[in-house]
């Protein structure tokens, strides 16, 4: 699948405060029978969500019956949901996805992500209001950063919302059943009752009160499904942008794949590890690099999970897209000995204190059209080279297929540097049509390469 296919299961306990739905009018059978109970055929109506490159999003409903129901008599035209595209209808043993009919009580709904109402993760970014600004911001919000309109460190706004992932849905056509007994088309509006979450679910939410600096940082953390204290695991460490500020701790599991993508299960199966991505209650760092002391708060947060856990202190890996990404160099200068490698999405530093990135295993992905970010990244590896240490760089088509990124990925890691510096073509990163800016397209692509989240995860201090 392509970049703007590729999905990670996600919604969150905040996005769950449902309406509940009340009893069901009963549906009419045919002269087969079966009239059901006082509730009708219908057991309960799920939202399923997935997360994209930019956000959150309902992308199908899981109605459940009393019986198992025959998928070959389903289609697009058996069921409705309001203000939604139905694009595929199908059974299933559970309320989830599937790639083809899978006998059992389940069918599942199917809808556009393209619909305006699929929208989960509302922000300046993507989804939301166009910012104002292309050049990229260290705060990781449209304007800039201090004095050019962005929030400075310490700023408490929420740049996005979570909405409730609810439908409505009813069915016009006839449902039959495995055994034959027809359910009639049943005006009954119901809405969703629950909410499936698959991987997001899988993370535990928690908070650190960090004693050396006072701060209270909230976090998520998924730990492998297999998890043995006998063995020891990887860790990577997530830190989001500016929009995420201040909002549900579950806020970076849903703005985009930088979190959920190393926890897929397709990341899980190849590399085992722990993710760990903090909720930041106001903004860390802007352009001024003088970072609150959320920052130590969050390599004494990483120490904490390292000791509470079998996690290999010699693989800890740090990522995270624009004030994440600043916040990932500024850590691996702090702190040489914490990270083996990082993945610099989108950000920038001072050169004049990026000597120490030298003797660091880095992977930078911007846009050349993120003025700010691209010229920053291209001043800190001209000091790295230096310094000495080889770094290897190419220009990468932003509309690439999934099939063109890993090739590039292959040709980069065949030069075997320590560092390697990829920018996205000017005029490549942001979709026809779409109202973000070169800066947030950027990590709406960079976690939908797998072949990056590979090379990461072999790295070693």
């Amino acid at each position: 699948m392509d970049r703007r296919t590729f999905m990670a299961g996600s919604a969150t306990a905040a996005a769950g405060a449902l309406a509940a739905f009340g009893s069901a009018t009963p549906s009419s059978a045919d002269e087969a029978g079966g009239a059901g109970s006082e509730t009708g055929h219908v057991r309960s109506v799920t939202a399923i969500t997935q997360v994209f490159g930019d956000g959150q999003k309902l992308v199908a409903v899981a109605v459940e019956y009393d019986s198992d129901i025959d998928g070959s008599t389903l289609s697009t035209s058996t069921f409705a949901v309001a203000d939604r595209t139905v694009t595929k209808v199908y059974t299933n043993r559970t309320a989830g996805l599937a790639q083809r009919d899978k006998a059992g009580r389940y069918v599942i709904v199917e809808l556009s992500p393209d619909d305006t109402a699929a929208v989960l993760w509302v922000t300046q970014q993507g989804s939301g209001t166009p910012p104002t600004d292309d050049s990229g911001s260290g705060s990781g919000n449209a304007g800039g950063g201090p004095g050019e309109g962005g929030p400075g460190v310490g700023d408490t706004t929420p740049g996005g919302t979570i909405v409730a992932a609810k439908a409505t849905l009813t069915q016009p056509g006839t449902v039959t059943t495995a055994r034959g007994v027809r359910y009639a088309p049943d005006s009954t509006a119901r809405p969703t009752d629950a909410v499936v979450n698959p991987i997001v679910d899988d993370f535990q939410q928690f908070s650190f009160s960090d004693p050396a600096t006072g701060q209270t940082l909230r976090y998520n953390l998924f730990v492998p499904k297999n998890y043995d204290p006998r063995k020891s695991y990887p860790l990577m460490l997530f830190m989001h942008d500016a929009s995420v500020v201040n909002v549900a701790t579950e806020g970076p599991l849903v703005q985009g794949l930088g979190a959920v993508c190393w926890a897929s299960p397709e990341d899980q199966a190849r590399h085992e590890s722990f993710v760990l991505a903090p909720e930041y209650g106001s903004v860390v760092i802007d352009d001024n690099y003088e970072p609150s002391t959320l920052f130590e708060a969050t390599a004494n947060l990483v120490q904490s999970v390292t000791q509470q856990y079998s996690i290999d202190r010699n693989r800890l890996y740090t990522t995270g897209q624009s004030m994440g990404a600043m916040m990932s160099l500024g850590l691996n200068i702090r702190y040489p000995d914490l990270f083996a490698a990082a993945f610099i999405v989108a950000g920038q530093w001072p050169e004049t204190q990026a000597a120490p990135l030298a003797q660091k295993k880095l992977w930078i992905l911007v846009s050349a059209d993120d003025t700010k970010a691209y010229s920053g990244e291209q001043a800190i590896t001209e000091v790295i080279r230096d310094q000495g240490t080889q770094v290897s760089t190419a220009l990468w088509d932003g509309q690439s297929t999934a099939a063109e990124f890993a090739a590039d990925v292959r040709s980069m890691k065949a030069q075997r540097t320590p560092v390697n510096f990829a920018a996205f073509e000017p005029g490549t990163v942001v979709p026809s049509g779409s109202t973000t800016n070169a800066h947030m397209a950027t990590w709406q692509v960079a976690y939908t390469i797998p072949g990056i989240r590979d090379w990461i995860m072999r790295q070693s201090r």
